[in-house]
C-alpha cells in the first residue's frame, strides 16, 4: 500500500470511488471484498490527510490591506 502515498488526492478519490462501487455491487469473493476494504481505508486516510494539508496552506493564506494575497509568515 506504499504506492498509496504517491497518488494525487483525485487518482486516490477516483481508486475510493471504485472501490466503493465494487463493493456496493456486492460480487466480490469475500476475501477480494476485504482486501478492498482495506484498501479503501487506507486510501481515505490519505485524502484525509491530503485535505487537510490544502486546509492548512488555504488558511496561511491571507488578504493585505492592498488586496494582494500572501502567507501569514510574509505580513
Amino acid at each position: 500500500m506504499d504506492d498509496i502515498a504517491k497518488l494525487s488526492f483525485e487518482d486516490a478519490l477516483a481508486q475510493l470511488e471504485a472501490i466503493v462501487r465494487g463493493l456496493e455491487s456486492g460480487q466480490q469473493k469475500l476475501e477480494d471484498a476485504i482486501a478492498a476494504y482495506e484498501r479503501g481505508a487506507a486510501l481515505k486516510a490519505h485524502c484525509e490527510t491530503k485535505l487537510a494539508q490544502a486546509e492548512a496552506r488555504v488558511q496561511a493564506i491571507v488578504a493585505r490591506a492592498d488586496g494582494a494575497l500572501a502567507l501569514k509568515n510574509e505580513e
